[in-house]
């Protein structure tokens, strides 16, 4: 009985995470490898970019840069206002869905392990906006 509220906490931390979740901790998952991003790296694209075969649900035109970042944007926004509150409601996802030992500051980082997501708002060429989340491996 004493373990049924810890149950019921992990179960609601659970139904707040986003359907992207899954996806995303995978991709952290494999910036800790020694190959990286290379099991997803899809076909070259403009730049230093290449396509990714492992795109979070509802979100568009994610790609690799590099051997050592992964980024992908938010659907479009009509206000910058509107991309900045789905900016700090995507941080609170991504918190959620990774669970402990990430801290905040200008980016989340974990202490254990190398890896950083930094989330921004950007301006698109259409004049809409969206979240760019960026996840990478620090070099120390």
């Amino acid at each position: 009985m004493a373990s049924l509220p810890a149950l019921a906490s992990a179960q609601d931390a659970r139904s707040q995470a986003p359907p992207y979740c899954f996806d995303l901790t995978r991709v952290v998952d494999l910036a800790m490898t020694k190959e990286r991003f290379a099991s997803i790296a899809g076909r070259p694209r403009q730049g230093s970019y290449v396509g990714t075969s492992l795109v979070l649900a509802g979100w568009k035109d994610c790609s690799l840069y590099g051997a050592a970042t992964y980024t992908c944007d938010s659907p479009e926004m009509g206000t910058a206002e509107e991309a900045e509150k789905a900016r700090a409601a995507i941080l609170d996802q991504v918190k959620a869905c990774l669970g402990a030992g990430w801290a905040e500051a200008a980016v989340l980082h974990n202490a254990a392990r190398p890896v950083s997501i930094t989330l921004s708002t950007d301006q698109t060429d259409s004049k809409k906006y969206v979240v760019r989340l960026i996840v990478f491996v620090r070099r120390n």
